[in-house]
């Protein structure tokens, strides 16, 4: 037997697995073996059978199906331990092998064996996969070891079947087997049900019970594992539930357990399932995405349930009536991830029985197909276009305008197709169908539903408030949609739909909706592409949104009103907004907050729902919002964002119903220029606090700004006192900038709404009071002194800003009582500070005290002072101390007193005092005197400022005690070297930390510019020297200088300013004439010093932020100074560089890099070349890269810096300054300030070059001529041979294009300079750029230049420009600009020089008007008008005999280009174009740049009159072509039509030669009339008998005819090859000219030549000459027709193809696209390929025909377009070969 098998099973592999069961009928025919024998062979030899014998042995079961023995046998040693194996084979053998196994099952009835062995085994392996337990109660069928080898024992080895068991079956395989067995037996159940029969056969088995079984103990484990991991909730959802689902779609099942009766329902599993969902959905994302898996399946399997009558219905389970399954659905419709949105989608469409795809069945299709449809009358194109995308989906269906009463289930049907939109469709279809349908869909919403209906899904959509629950997740989506274009149209949707006309609706959005996804959507900054622009922080978003929250506000009592503001003001701390996001955060709230407003009307009801609660908290957020807001730099932004959070706070917020504190803090946190006086937010702050700014509020007026008053009046004493209750209290800096900031918040606040003299008294007492006793406060409370210094300092402070910005009589009163107060005060004070000083020159110090853990091993900083907390006390104390007094005496300068005196002689001997210091080398004393120095820097500060006579006397008596040197004139020199020396020596001695010092050297550089600014105050406050005394010594002033300049390449940016101010002020102590007694016997800088300064001035500015203005305008003014520049010296050494123009290269290289540095040096430079004209020959290549600098692009950090900085604008404007700042000063925020300034410069040196005469040889003005002539020539020059500026070939908006742009701006204003001795240099290279090609911006500056020479040497006129019109074969681009120079010439020329110009440059003209160039002949005949209208007004004018015929013929010229009515179509469109040329204006900066900065124009170009003229006829071309003669250009670019081509193709293949010649000459294509034109030389007598009669004549005539012959035969033959090959083309046109990337378009050439296509069109012919183009399309652009189609004119191009026969395509996804191999193309086609990125605009596709569309099956959704075009192209080829 066993070689019988092994015979057997090689036999097998050969034959064809069918003649497997017809070869085992033979062998048991033929052997006389029984089935059973050869069966049990088989079976002991499994392990070594094919597979594909395996699957065919139940085909020997089928002869034994009674003997169940057998099939046991078969279970146990083939068929499980095969599924154990299929990982080895594959999935389908476990099918094959299953289906055979169980149809023997079914044919022979042996279920019970199945229930014995099959079922318990896999039930177990499923079980131990999971971890789960048999439950004896509740478990059908046992499935433990121990059962199943009772059950299986005596018919077969129990070892082998325990190992079997042993090995259990992989999960998915075991759940496979049982998912198989189920939906088996619920099929014989069927079918049993179907015979009537209950049992099969023998009546021996109960299938509904065996269904009923395994079904319970599944879904017992299907509920399990649902919970469990996700391999298993995978195994579940793929194999189990799906046959569960079935199974129960439409029964329940009644079982015994145990002897327990159950009956199991789809209300218990559903309920399980639904349980399951709900917690998988409250996990991650893993979780969710099973979760909706699992219901997608329960709405598969179970639709229509609700149909089917059960017993009894309260059984049911319905998952749709559980409200968190709604509240799911809507999350899941707005998810991020697209599978879940999809899954959700088709759990909604299969719940709501709704057929896939865009149709829908409901009960409206045939309500509304018996009638036809009618478009309605006066919907535009756009409208009607709208109407058929919609119909084609069945929008019209859902939301017809004719029937708007629509039950829920029809509203259902909308909404569905309005989310497909979104989800589904492009841009195409949102833009034309979305807010019409959104619009009818809420029309609809305003009558009730017309039909009533008890399911459960229809309730969501019953009631107003259900829908706009709904609604939402439409413009959710819409908001987050992936693209922009999309995001941005339902934006607008939403906020254009008009709430007042559909009812109360406006109020039932829900705030969730708004406080999340539509602020989410304000946020996003492509719907605000316009914010910012001209100023205008605004946009037509944040318009709309405000619109909406008003009317939603308005819409809410006046309680929820405001709860509703103050949680919109809230989003502010829980999002993150940009600017133009914060902007419509503010004027959302502000115009929310004007919407709640309205209910102010009842006083009561205010009061009672008044802020008292929670106002701090919404004032707080309010702050917030303008905290941001100084994130963003522009000052004007700022002011927009504070106007409406004022505005907001007006509204609903009022001051005395608030703590003080947050009034404070509120009030602090918006910017003080905008609250100063004078500013923009000062009177509406003081409304608000005085209370006014509501209408109605807490308290009246009068109440509410006492009781501030008062709280404001009780602050000083409760913040003095404050924590003061200790015995001894430390503090360090950082109480102190606590405090001094609560100080300086209560006085902003005092001073606004302090407007009256008697509203500072109380304040003027407790001045007084504690002033006078501050000397006699105990240790009990030591902070207090320290406190009221602070409140002294905050109030002089706000004092100091109200003179400055106020000169009222009130404001003077004010500042009078406060300076009297002080002088009453001023004694103790200076008591109080030399008590505190003395810390500082007390010797008493512990030499290792102990630091605060918090400063112990640090570095330190300036609020970490490497002391014990006792000496930061005493030092603070003494900084503080000596801050007031300097302030107190800086508000009392101007008073006359002695307790002055005494107080600024205390104030000098302190400063005295502190420079004679001796050097320490202690830690402690050296941070001791560090804090000295910070102490002396106020004081300097405030003595040199107030510098007077006695000051002067002060420092002559203590010179001695600093140098012994009694015999020096030089009064300051042992004053400031002593300074330097003991600092120096301090910050030697090593005994500070690094950034200790680095505090040092800050407090040093700025006490050293006020000892260097002392001559310059003592100058402006008129204190004189005696005799012969100086302030400083020419060795002092080099020995600073040294000091300085070793100094400044290791400066740290907060030294830098201070080091750059002293070196600005040491120069001009060494030659300003004004400071002549500054220095003695001064000798100024040398070029080695010079050499110093600019290397170390370098190096600093590498090492600083590029950002900061001041540094930077510091370092040019310090090292640029107008007292050095003069000295040309300096700029060339032995011709080379010197260390000016060294500096000036580095600078303006590294100026490219960062526009402010080439901005500010732009400024600078050009001022200081103003003055000195001399030194402007040595920068040719710096004033080259300033003129070809720049764009319009506004720097608005740069205007904040210059608004908020004071050291940013005192630096500025300490820089040289040009001599048109109107102008400039409009440009500073651009980066085209660079440009505008060099304009200016030059302007004005030609002003200053005109005052040159022979009488007067003025150096300057000789210089600026000079200089203007040099640099005109120079970059002339560069526009004839720049590599870049000289191209032909160049793309519009290209660097190349702004290059030549600026360039020939800048010779423009040049101009001006052309004199007689360049004249003959400068016309040359004028003419080689006007023959040029060149844009039109580029060329009306060369027209400009051209007109300003020749009006200026009309000389030039005859020789040049008329002589150049003779040559009528250069491009018509350079002829139309010489007719524009020579119309304006002529127009513009004086009197003498009219006629002579007239008569030179109009005859040559004239002709021109035939032009077969369109542009060029209508150009010709605008500017011909002008020259007629003016020296030919009337034929009445024409008086002279002379030349009678010759005007007479150009009146009637005039007459016809007057009343034709395509000159007066083209004249009419020019308005404002013609007659605005101005010679005089067109050269000046003014002319070229003024009012273009708000228009924010490419370079400042306004558009030319040609661009105009060429922008006219590519509208109007079709219009032209009927009245105007046919131009050569028009007739070559639509001979590609084919129409005589295509028509005559079959009747050129019949005819021989000569026919196809005789058709050539009716054939337009190829036509030309020639014509002979005699030259002058060849020019005969007017009579033609003797022209013939003259044998020479008539031999040169019979030459010619046989040229001609020859020309001809040539010609004919080249015509029947162009024919032939045409012959050959096909009939399909593609259309291109929307493109621009000439890769695309080269690709598409050569596609179109390889499949030859008729003509290839294109936007610009000029392409064809690129490189790039002939390098990829290989030559392809010489053998097909290419036809230049701009893009406006593609819709007429379409248009006209149509009408000659051809079907119009377009490759575009719509929602009626069709499927590239679905479609079937005419013969005659155009096809219209979309732009790169946006696709086919939409007013094309209403000329389309159809739209295509290439199947994709990736995750990309667009090919490259090259690649689009080729492929539909060869779809057309294909098809077309098949016929």
């Amino acid at each position: 037997m066993d070689s019988l098998v092994e015979s057997l099973s090689q036999s097998f592999t050969v034959v064809p697995p069918t003649a497997v069961p017809a070869m085992l009928d033979c062998v048991v025919a033929s052997t006389g073996l029984s089935h059973m024998s050869l069966f049990s062979s088989f079976l002991s030899a499994f392990p070594n059978l094919s597979k594909d014998f395996i699957k065919d042995q139940t085909h020997l079961e089928l002869h034994q199906w009674a003997n169940r023995n057998a099939l046991k046998s078969f279970i146990w040693k083939c068929f499980i331990p095969l599924t154990k194996m299929v990982h080895s084979y594959d999935v389908e053998l476990l099918n094959q092998i299953a289906e055979s196994f169980f149809n023997v099952v079914t044919e022979t009835n042996t279920w019970e064996v199945v229930e014995e062995t099959v079922v318990p085994f896999f039930l177990q392996s499923v079980g131990h996969y999971i971890g789960m337990v048999e439950n004896e109660q509740i478990a059908v069928y046992e499935w433990s070891s121990h059962t199943i080898l009772q059950s299986s024992s005596g018919q077969m080895n129990e070892f082998e079947i325990e190992t079997q068991l042993y090995d259990s079956c992989p999960l998915a395989i075991s759940c496979h087997v049982l998912s198989f067995v189920l939906s088996t037996a619920l099929r014989t159940q069927q079918e049993a049900q179907a015979t009537s029969k209950s049992t099969l056969k023998n009546g021996c088995f109960d299938a509904q019970k065996f269904v009923g079984n395994i079904m319970w103990d599944l879904s017992i484990m299907t509920v399990r594992m649902l919970s469990d991991s996700l391999e298993n909730r995978s195994c579940a959802i793929s194999f189990l539930l799906p046959c569960i689902f079935s199974s129960l779609a439409f029964r329940s099942f009644e079982l015994s357990v145990h002897g327990k009766e159950y009956k199991f329902s789809r209300k218990f599993f559903f309920r399980e399932i639904w349980r399951c969902c709900s917690m998988l959905l409250s996990h991650g994302p893993l979780e969710r995405r099973d979760a909706y898996a699992i219901l997608s399946l329960f709405f598969s399997f179970t639709q229509g349930c609700e149909d089917v009558c059960l017993s009894d219905i309260s059984e049911e389970f319905d998952i749709r009536q559980e409200k968190e399954f709604w509240d799911e659905m809507k999350r899941g419709l707005v998810d991020k991830e697209g599978l879940v949105r999809k899954q959700t989608l088709y759990i909604l469409r299969r719940m709501l029985h709704l057929v896939e795809g865009n149709k829908f069945c409901s009960g409206i299709s045939a309500k509304l197909s018996n009638g036809k449809s009618s478009i309605p009358s006066g919907m535009t194109r756009r409208g009607l276009w709208a109407e058929r995308e919609a119909e084609s989906m069945g929008l019209e269906k859902i939301c017809s305008s004719v029937d708007r009463c629509l039950n829920a289930q029809q509203r259902w049907e909308s909404f569905i197709l309005l989310y497909e939109i979104l989800e589904e469709y492009g841009t195409h279809l949102v833009e034309a169908a979305w807010t019409h349908q959104i619009t009818l869909l809420l029309q609809s919403l305003q009558a009730p539903i017309n039909s009533t209906s008890e399911r459960a899904y229809e309730g969501q959509t019953k009631d107003l408030e259900d829908i706009f629950d709904w609604l939402p997740i439409l413009w959710e989506r819409g908001f987050c949609h992936h693209n922009p274009q999309v995001r941005c149209f339902i934006m607008q949707s939403f906020l254009g739909i008009e709430w007042n006309n559909h009812g109360n609706c406006a109020k039932l959005v829900p705030d969730s909706f708004i406080f999340g996804p539509f602020m989410q959507g304000l946020n996003d900054p492509v719907h605000h592409k316009e914010f910012g622009v001209k100023g205008v922080y605004s946009s037509r978003t944040i318009k709309g949104a405000a619109k909406f929250l008003r009317q939603f506000a308005s819409c809410l009592n006046l309680r929820t009103g405001v709860a509703f503001v103050r949680k919109l003001a809230s989003v502010a701390k829980q999002q993150s907004f940009g600017r133009a996001g914060l902007m419509g955060l503010a004027e959302s709230i502000a115009s929310a907050a004007c919407g709640v407003q309205k209910h102010n009307d009842c006083g009561e009801e205010w009061l009672e729902n008044k802020l008292s609660d929670n106002g701090e908290d919404f004032l707080d957020v309010l702050r917030f919002i303008i905290e941001c807001s100084k994130q963003h730099f522009n000052p004007n932004y700022r002011l927009r964002v504070c106007e409406k959070v004022m505005e907001t706070a007006m509204c609903l917020v009022c001051s005395c119903d608030v703590p003080l504190e947050i009034v404070l803090h509120f009030v602090w946190a918006v910017p003080q220029e905008f609250t100063n006086h004078g500013g923009s937010l000062r009177e509406r702050m003081q409304e608000w606090l005085s209370g006014c700014g509501k209408k109605l509020c807490g308290a009246t007026f009068c109440s509410t700004e006492k009781l501030v008053l008062v709280s404001l009046y009780d602050f000083p004493e409760r913040f003095i006192s404050h924590q003061c209750s200790v015995h001894f209290i430390t503090y360090d800096d950082e109480d102190l900038d606590a405090w001094a900031f609560e100080a300086k918040r209560w006085a902003r606040v005092l001073f606004l709404l302090i407007n009256d003299e008697h509203h500072v008294e109380p304040i003027l007492m407790f001045i007084q009071h504690h002033g006078n006793s501050i000397c006699k406060q105990k240790n009990l409370f030591e902070a207090m002194p320290l406190k009221f210094l602070i409140l002294i300092t905050s109030i002089i402070r706000e004092l100091q800003i109200m003179q400055e910005r106020s000169h009222s009589r009130e404001t003077t009163v004010i500042l009078e009582k406060f300076a009297v107060t002080f002088l009453l005060t001023i004694e103790e004070l200076v008591s109080f500070a030399n008590l505190s000083c003395s810390i500082f020159w007390s010797r008493v110090v512990m030499d290792d005290p102990k630091l605060p853990n918090s400063i112990r091993g640090k570095l330190g900083g300036p609020s970490q002072r490497r002391l014990s907390s006792s000496f930061t006390t005493a030092v603070l104390k003494a900084i503080i101390s000596t801050k007031t007094v300097a302030s107190v005496l800086s508000c009392c300068a101007h008073f006359k007193s002695d307790v002055l005196d005494t107080a600024f002689t205390s104030l000098w001997k302190f400063c005295l005092k502190i420079v004679s210091s001796p050097t320490c080398y202690n830690e402690t004393e050296a941070e001791i005197f560090l804090a000295a120095y910070e102490a002396l820097a106020p004081v300097l500060k405030t003595l040199v400022s107030t510098f007077s006579p006695l000051a002067l006397k002060i420092i002559a008596a203590n010179s001695e005690l600093v140098l012994l040197n009694a015999e020096s004139r030089s009064l300051l020199d042992s004053l400031v070297l002593s300074f330097l020396e003991n600092i120096n020596n301090l910050l030697a001695a090593g005994a500070m930390v690094r950034t200790r010092r680095a505090i040092l050297m800050k407090w040093k550089w700025l006490c050293l510019e006020c000892l260097l600014s002392i001559p310059d105050h003592a100058l402006k406050n008129g204190v004189p020297l005696h005799g012969d005394d100086f302030f400083f010594s020419d060795a002092a002033v080099r020995c600073i200088f040294s000091d300085l300049i070793e100094n400044l390449e290791n400066a740290g940016e907060e030294s830098v300013l201070s080091m750059l101010r002293s070196l600005r002020l040491l120069l001009e102590m060494f030659y300003s004439e004004k400071l002549v007694s500054a220095v003695s016997s001064c000798f100024g800088m040398d070029t080695q010093m010079m050499w110093q300064l600019v290397r170390s001035a370098w190096i600093v500015h590498v090492s600083c932020n590029k950002r900061r203005i001041a540094p930077i305008a510091a370092l040019l003014s310090s090292v640029l100074h107008s007292s050095v520049f003069g000295d040309e010296g300096m700029h060339v050494t032995d011709n080379a560089p010197g260390p000016l123009k060294w500096f000036v290269e580095k600078i303006l290289e590294e100026g490219t890099k960062s526009p402010r540095t080439i901005r500010l040096a732009a400024m600078h430079l050009t001022g200081l070349w103003l003055s000195n004209p001399k030194t402007i020959k040595y920068y040719m290549k710096e004033l080259k890269l300033l003129s070809l600098y720049g764009s319009v692009a506004f720097d608005e950090d740069f205007e904040a810096e210059l608004s908020d900085n004071h050291d940013a604008k005192n630096e500025v404007s300490l820089l040289e300054k040009s001599l048109d700042p109107e102008l400039t000063e409009a440009f500073i925020n651009t980066e085209l300030y660079a440009r505008v300034s060099v304009a200016v410069l030059f302007y004005k040196l030609k002003d200053l070059a005109k005052s040159v005469l022979p009488e007067n040889n003025n150096g300057h003005c000789l210089a600026a001529l000079e200089s203007g002539k040099m640099y005109l020539l120079e970059l002339l020059d560069s526009a004839v041979h720049d590599k870049d500026l000289s191209k032909e070939l160049y793309k519009k908006y290209s660097g190349i294009h702004r290059r030549k742009i600026r360039a020939w701006q800048m010779l423009c204003v040049l101009s001006q300079f052309i004199d007689e001795d360049i004249v003959n240099k400068v016309a040359p290279s004028l003419h080689i750029c006007l023959y040029r090609n060149n844009l039109p911006a580029v060329r009306q500056y060369l027209e400009t230049f051209a007109i300003h020479l020749y009006l200026n040497f009309p000389s030039l006129v005859g020789v040049q420009l008329a002589s150049i019109f003779q040559d009528y074969d250069m491009r018509p681009q350079a002829l139309s600009s010489y007719v524009f120079i020579a119309a304006n010439v002529i127009l513009h020329a004086n009197a003498a020089n009219q006629p002579s110009h007239l008569n030179e440059l109009l005859p040559p003209i004239v002709p021109l008007l035939t032009s077969h160039h369109h542009s060029l002949r209508g150009f010709t005949q605008l500017l011909l008008y002008q020259v007629l209208c003016k020296y030919f007004p009337s034929l009445d004018s024409i008086t002279s005999e002379n030349n009678f015929l010759e005007k007479r013929c150009f009146w009637n010229l005039k007459s016809y280009l007057e009343k034709n009515p395509d000159c007066l179509r083209l004249r009419a469109s020019m308005e404002g174009f013609l007659g605005t040329f101005n010679p005089k204006t067109s050269v000046s900066p003014a002319g070229i740049f003024s009012n273009r900065v708000e228009e924010l124009e490419f370079e400042c170009v306004p558009t030319s009159l040609m661009e105009q003229v060429i922008t006219f006829l590519n509208d109007v071309r079709e219009d032209l072509r009927c009245s105007m003669a046919k131009d050569v250009v028009t007739i070559k670019n639509e001979s590609f039509s084919l129409d005589g081509d295509l028509c005559s193709k079959e009747e050129m293949v019949k005819t021989n030669e000569g026919e196809v010649l005789t058709e050539l000459h009716s054939d337009m294509a190829f036509d030309f009339q020639k014509k002979i034109t005699l030259n002058k030389h060849e020019k005969r007598n007017t009579t033609s008998s003797s022209f013939l009669g003259n044998e020479e004549s008539y031999s040169f005539l019979l030459e010619m005819e046989n040229e001609d012959h020859l020309l001809y035969q040539f010609l004919r033959s080249r015509a029947v090859s162009m024919e032939k090959l045409k012959g050959n083309c096909q009939n399909f046109i593609l259309v291109a000219s929307l493109l621009d990337r000439i890769p695309n378009l080269a690709g598409l050439a050569r596609t179109c030549e390889v499949f030859n296509a008729a003509g290839l069109t294109i936007a610009d012919a000029r392409i064809l000459h690129d490189k790039q183009f002939q390098l990829i399309s290989v030559t392809a652009e010489k053998w097909i027709p290419i036809i230049e189609v701009p893009v406006n004119s593609v819709k007429n191009f379409l248009e006209k193809k149509k009408r000659e026969g051809f079907s119009i395509f377009g490759l575009e996804q719509t929602a009626n696209s069709i499927p590239l191999d679905k479609c079937v193309f005419p013969e005659k086609m155009v096809l219209v390929l979309g732009r790169e990125k946006e696709g086919i605009p939409v007013d094309i596709i209403h000329v389309l025909d159809a739209c295509i569309e290439i199947p994709q099956l990736g995750v990309v959704r667009s090919l490259n377009v090259h690649v689009s075009g080729a492929i539909a192209l060869w779809e057309y080829t294909r098809q077309q070969r098949g016929r």
